[in-house]
Order: structure tokens, then sequence, then C-alpha cells
């Protein structure tokens, strides 16, 4: 999870966005996901008035910067990634998906100096081939694929939230083993347990009333899911001749 200032040091940077609706949009993302730095990238004024109504996105309208250029915008970026689409673009920059990409990004704010610019271009046309080239590489949200349509791409807003959640959410950690595995029990180690095994449950008469259970095949599989390395092969081992010894020892000769 990032931590405040790392969240501080994220600038969510809209490049000729004009719909207010999806303004707000991305000030909700943003407000959901701890994030306050909204800059826009507009030679109009920015519709924020009409995007007030975004609920409880308030401070983040509120404190959102205007710039007339993108340069201006990402001046003190240390890293500026562009989000596309792709489509039919012929991107002359790293592509990589979101999953890869936040990692990058996570990695990147860990060195307190860094300051990073994610940019989302304008609802109909995406960042433009000039707005690109002030990027270091690009991330895009890989999207379902369907018949007759030139290329998926999510609503602005969407696309802000998506991306937020990916960056901020707990990375989900597989816990390290550092013991070494334990050795395979090897066939003839399980064929010696199935034989032990086969022999109990004809000691104990499972066999007579649960036939259909108590084939070799059967029993074999059985086997191969309850030991599977030598330990616990050994230990079924030892369990199953302590318990035939008492049932020899209580079943009379020739019984």
């Amino acid at each position: 999870m990032l931590t405040d200032q790392q969240r501080d040091r994220v600038c969510v940077t809209l490049v000729r966005s004009r719909n207010p609706q999806n303004i707000g949009a991305v000030a909700r993302a943003m407000h959901d996901f701890g994030l306050t730095r909204l800059r826009v990238v507009n030679e109009f004024t920015p519709p924020f008035e009409a995007a007030r109504s975004a609920v409880d996105a308030s401070a983040v309208l509120t404190d959102a910067v205007t710039f007339p250029t993108l340069a201006e915008a990402i001046a003190d970026c240390t890293l500026v990634v562009g989000t596309t689409a792709v489509g039919e673009r012929d991107l002359q920059h790293q592509l990589l998906p979101l999953a890869e990409a936040a990692p990058r990004l996570r990695a990147e704010l860990s060195q307190d100096a860094a300051r990073i610019a994610l940019l989302f271009g304008s609802e109909k046309t995406g960042l433009s081939n000039e707005e690109l080239s002030h990027c270091h590489w690009l991330l895009t949200i890989p999207m379902h694929p369907h018949p007759g349509l030139r290329h998926a791409s999510m609503n602005l807003g969407q696309a802000v939230a998506v991306c937020l959640y990916e960056l901020v959410r707990e990375p989900v950690l597989l816990p390290l083993d550092d013991a070494a595995p334990e050795p395979r029990a090897n066939a003839a180690e399980l064929e010696r347990l199935t034989t032990l095994f086969h022999e109990f449950l004809e000691r104990t008469e499972y066999t007579r009333h649960h036939p259909a259970n108590s084939d070799l095949p059967h029993l074999r599989r059985l086997v191969l899911r309850l030991a599977g390395d030598a330990t616990d092969a050994a230990v079924w081992m030892g369990v199953l001749r302590q318990a035939l010894w008492k049932l020899r020892a209580l079943t009379p000769e020739g019984d």
C-alpha cells in the first residue's frame, strides 16, 4: 500500500479533457483512492464548476491546477507515463499492460525524490503523438476484443479508477518457503504402502463390505494423494505396521 507521502507524489494529468462529467468522475476516483493532485492541460478554461457536483471530490477539484501546455504540467515530474488504448497507433515507446506497469510505478515512488505524472488523453482521441513524446513509457488496460470494433477503450473516469486501484492496492505476495522441499516417495515405497493399506483393509473386513473402494488401482491413487513425499510415506507405513501388528495379535491364526 502506498504511503500518504507517496500518494502525494502522483499527479493525475488530464490532457484536453472538456467533459465536466468525466472530470468529476476522475476527481471522485482520485478521492476514493487517496490521491489529491489533479492537473489539467487545456487551452480553454476547464469546466470545473460544472464538475464540482462530484460526490466527495470537491477538495480535489478545488486544488486542481491548470496548465496551458503539457510541458509545463509535467515539468517537476521525474517519470511521465502515458495511457493508451493502442488501437492502430504506431507506438514508439515501450508499452506495458497495467498489471506490469503498476509495480514499476510503485518502485519509482519508493525513491524519495520521485514524482510521477500519469497522463490521460481526451475522451475522443486520446493522447496525440506529440503528447506521447513526453512519456518515458506507456501503459494500457487490456480489453476484451469485440467483432467490428476497431479498438476497445474505457470511459475516462473508469480508466483513471482502474489505473489508480492497481497502483495503490497492496500487492499480493506469496510467502517464501526457505525450507528445502521434501524428497518425493519413490514408486517402491508407495507400492509397499499400498500393500500395507490393502492388508489393513482386509484385516478389518472393509474389503468385504466395500469391495468397490478396495481394489489396488483405487488404493494406489488414494495413497498418491495421501503420501506425496518420503517422510509422509514413512509415517503412514509406520502407522499401518503398528495397526497390523495389533490386529494380528488379536486375530487367531487361520481365522
